[in-house]
């Protein structure tokens, strides 16, 4: 720095006055101008014009000319020189003696350097902080401080943002000498400007906070001193925010809860202190449900129990203070907590107290006193949890209620404060959008205290309650409609056989050319349909007989796509089946289970009116894999699940739970008969399996889970059986093939003549079904004897001795059917037998002993279905 200096030392940096002056090096150079050389240049210019006088007129052109250029010359070179920055005009500019003074003798030290490290200008203050002796020892600030290494690490980051023109702020402690303090010493800095002469100096400003940091000492000690008396005082205190976070606890609280101090307050972490981790049961709710106007501060003085670590209930009386802002947010609370569980026995009045308050707080009732209009004085824990967001601004007990139901609340407690004794509970809804429901129970209070409390309101919520009466409810209403549905598909059953056989022997008696040969087709398809409607009343009532096999669901699945594709029509699109790698196999009735793919499809395109997509998925679901769902009611095991999805307008949520009722449709009147869904439900539930359904606007999507078939040795194919040897002779060859020969021909002859000899016991209550029943099968060649239960049967059995087959109605007077099977087996094994009937098979087949044989003809059916089973079952071994 020492070429930076002047040449000609310069004066002490001290005034007149003693003072030590600030260096300020841009007033340091000599100045280059002077008036003795403005003066010589004006004579120049002044003898220059005076030649013109000497010159002659003939000479004044060239020398006017020649003085010109001359001045022109030295003009252009000035402009180079300005360009160039060789030469400068002389600066007008005069800095503010004022703010100088205030610069020059300011408190902080301030220090201009450039990137290099010289100094352009100091104060005085900044020469007395690093005690320079003369303008000479003006020292930047890294060499102002060095030595010290406590300072080195701030000072370097101060620089490093100096050449990166950035601002930067560090406080150090500067170590004093010998029997000197310590110091403390804020440092700054800044870019002195933007311009580009000033682009790379930076202004230092160096200020000594000694005495404020001593301040700060001082108020910390006294700080620590007060939470030391805090935190050891007799009482506990802790603060909660609105969030339910432990923001502080005093030491004495801590060692009550045996809670460690680390894990309370702001900077604790995901682990920190909550309201509900100190108090037990629900006590939480009681201190965080409390309203006040904007701006007040409410004070509670409550009687609960804070919980310890190991769970230990801790009796305690709490002054519960919280402030309320402008907008009505509760600020963090101020609550002083006393200790009451060290009493001895020999107050006796308060350890009873104390009693009460455990017993009041920890109810599992919600318990609240209200005055004449409802408003609430005082509730227990269990209140404050089981209504909270539900009590308004203005505290009444009516904000819980809906409004439909607030007038029998609001008479019972005038009741009370009138002193009736004797109020019948309220059964009430509690306000809200979510189906709740509570008993309100109300008693007067003998002792009426200054609070104006006028009545004791108990409240218990039912809505478990209701909810589960409602779903035994609808058990027994599906039941009983199932009841219904078979008992009236099976007289149905009777009716529609009598009207189908009926109609076949019109049939056979007309020809086609006839006139009334349409009339009795219409009859006959009405009828078919009428049988379908029994149908699906008993798919519903699950008392239809299923001839369940095993099924590759994919297959079948994929079997339905084209006729999925008509039934569903042109605007909705059909996106296919995404199949499931290596399905299980499953049992089911094939036809059944079609109808409810059926059923599914075409509700789906009665959901897409506009048109949509209708899309099915297929996959395993293992036992692990069924909790994912979240259906209730689906035990854990194997299934096989089969997703049929629309893009449809969806189910609202109001009803989604009545879809599978019977008759229950949203379509309008003669468009539906509600069975749809229903049949689904009970073929699905008879199968074994399960059915769900997801519902939002724009995606329904129902869900069939079937139980997942492990095969049996007789679901097996034969695998392993010898091959034919080749040694087998050609007789035993030719056998085997005339014997499949003849089989065949059999099979072909009875499915060409349904006729056939033999005797048959016709065995049916209803007696105009049984006449048809007879005449048919009388006239393809059969004898038939006639019964109208099971009682005549058996006289006709004594009577005529030997019967080839017996067609027993299942449900006789005095002797059902199966009852006159065991009875015939026991005179005749070998007796052949077909059961008819509306109900299913399986409704009386339990009641059959496990080797019995028969066959199962369902009503209603026609009189071709009735020779061909009778033709097969005298045909069979």
């Amino acid at each position: 720095m020492n070429s930076e200096r002047p040449n000609e030392p310069r004066s002490a940096p001290r005034d007149g006055q003693g003072k030590r002056q600030a260096f300020d090096k841009s007033q340091s150079a000599p100045r280059s101008g002077s008036v003795g050389m403005v003066l010589l240049v004006a004579l120049l210019l002044v003898g220059a014009a005076g030649g013109l006088i000497y010159i002659g007129p003939a000479h004044a052109e060239t020398y006017i000319l020649a003085l010109l250029s001359v001045l022109g010359t030295i003009g252009v070179f000035a402009l180079f020189a300005l360009a160039s920055g060789i030469m400068r005009l002389s600066s007008r500019e005069q800095s503010n003696p004022l703010l100088k003074s205030v610069v020059d003798q300011g408190f902080d030290g301030i220090v201009v350097t450039d990137q290099a490290g010289r100094v352009f200008y100091a104060n005085a203050t900044y020469l007395d902080l690093i005690g320079a002796a003369d303008e000479n020892d003006v020292r930047p600030v890294e060499r102002g401080f060095i030595g010290d290494p406590e300072v080195s690490e701030a000072i370097y980051r101060l620089l490093k943002a100096a050449r990166e023109g950035r601002r930067l702020q560090e406080e150090v402690r500067i170590a004093g000498g010998s029997g000197e303090a310590a110091r403390w010493l804020r440092m700054r800095v800044r870019p002195l400007g933007e311009s580009r002469r000033d682009a790379k100096l930076a202004v230092w400003s160096i200020a000594d906070v000694t005495r404020e940091r001593e301040r700060q000492e001082n108020v910390f000690q006294e700080l620590q001193h007060a939470i030391d008396y805090l935190d050891h005082a007799p009482a506990g205190f802790f603060s909660v925010d609105a969030k339910g976070d432990i923001i502080y606890l005093n030491a004495t609280l801590a060692a009550w809860l045996d809670q460690d101090l680390a894990q309370i307050g702001v900077g604790a972490g995901a682990g920190s202190l909550k309201l509900s981790d100190i108090v037990a049961g629900e006590g939480a709710a009681l201190l965080t449900t409390l309203n006040a106007a904007p701006g007040d501060v409410n004070t509670e003085v409550l009687d609960l129990d804070l919980r310890t670590r190991t769970g230990k209930p801790l009796p305690v009386r709490l002054f519960h203070k919280v402030a309320y802002g402008a907008d009505g947010a509760p600020g963090a609370s101020r609550t002083l907590v006393l200790n009451r569980g060290k009493g001895s026995g020999e107050d006796a009045q308060r350890d009873a107290e104390v009693r009460f308050m455990r017993f009041f707080q920890n109810t599992p009732m919600a318990i609240a006193t209200v005055d004449r209009t409802g408003r609430i004085a005082r509730n227990n824990a269990r209140f404050a949890a089981a209504f909270d967001g539900m009590i308004g601004d203005n505290r009444s007990i009516m904000s819980v209620v809906n409004e439909r139901d607030r007038s029998a609340l609001e008479a019972a407690i005038k009741r009370a404060a009138s002193g009736q004794g004797d109020i019948p509970p309220v059964d009430a809804q509690l306000a809200g959008g979510n189906e709740r429901w509570a008993n309100f129970f109300v008693l007067a209070v003998e002792d009426k205290d200054s609070e104006g409390e006028a009545a004791i309101v108990y409240a218990l919520e039912t809505t478990a309650q209701r909810t589960l009466e409602n779903k035994v409810y609808q058990q027994q209403k599906m039941e009983s409609v199932g009841q219904l549905a078979g008992g009236i598909a099976h007289d149905f059953n009777n009716v529609l056989s009598a009207i189908m056989m009926a109609t076949d022997f019109l049939l056979n008696a007309h020809k086609p050319t006839d006139p009334s040969f349409q009339d009795i087709i219409q009859i006959k398809q009405n009828a078919n349909r009428a049988a379908a409607l029994v149908r699906q009343l008993l798919a519903f009532s699950r008392k239809q007989t299923l001839r369940p096999q095993v099924l590759d669901l994919g297959e079948v699945l994929g079997d339905l796509g084209m006729l999925l594709k008509r039934l569903i029509g042109e605007k909705v699109t059909f996106g296919g089946v995404k199949h499931g790698r290596d399905l299980w196999p499953v049992k089911a009735d094939l036809s059944q289970f079609e109808q409810v793919i059926v059923n599914l499809a075409v509700n789906a395109r009665d959901a897409m009116p506009e048109g949509g997509t209708l899309s099915m998925r297929t996959a395993n679901v293992a036992a692990a894999e069924c909790a994912q769902f979240g259906h209730k009611g689906m035990p854990a095991a194997d299934y096989v699940l089969v997703e049929v999805s629309d893009t449809g307008t969806g189910i609202p949520q109001d009803i989604i739970d009545k879809i599978f009722e019977p008759f229950f449709s949203t379509k309008e009147v003669g468009k539906g008969t509600g069975l749809g869904l229903s049949t689904v439900y009970g073929i699905v539930k008879q199968t074994g399996g399960f059915v769900y359904v997801d519902s939002v606007p724009g995606r329904t999507t129902f869900r069939i889970f079937l139980p997942r078939h492990i095969p049996a040795v007789e679901d097996k194919p034969a695998v392993g059986a010898p091959p034919i040897a080749p040694a087998l002779d050609a007789a035993k060859s030719l056998e085997a093939t005339k014997s499949a020969a003849e089989t065949m021909a059999k099979q072909a002859q009875a499915n060409a003549d349904l006729t056939g000899q033999g005797i048959i016991l016709l065995v049916e209550d209803e007696e105009g079904l049984r006449a048809l029943n007879a005449r048919g099968l009388s006239s393809r060649g059969y004898t038939v004897l006639e019964a109208g239960n099971g009682v005549e049967a058996m006289e006709v059995m004594e009577r005529e001795g030997h019967v080839d087959l017996v067609v027993s109605d299942v449900v006789m007077p005095e002797m059902d059917g199966p009852t006159l099977l065991r009875e015939l087996r026991a005179r005749d094994p070998k007796v052949k037998f077909i059961f008819v009937s509306g109900y299913a098979e399986e409704a009386f087949a339990k009641n059959l002993p496990q080797d019995q044989q028969y066959h199962f003809l369902a009503k209603p059916f026609t009189l071709k279905q009735l020779v061909a089973e009778v033709k097969q079952t005298l045909a069979g071994e």
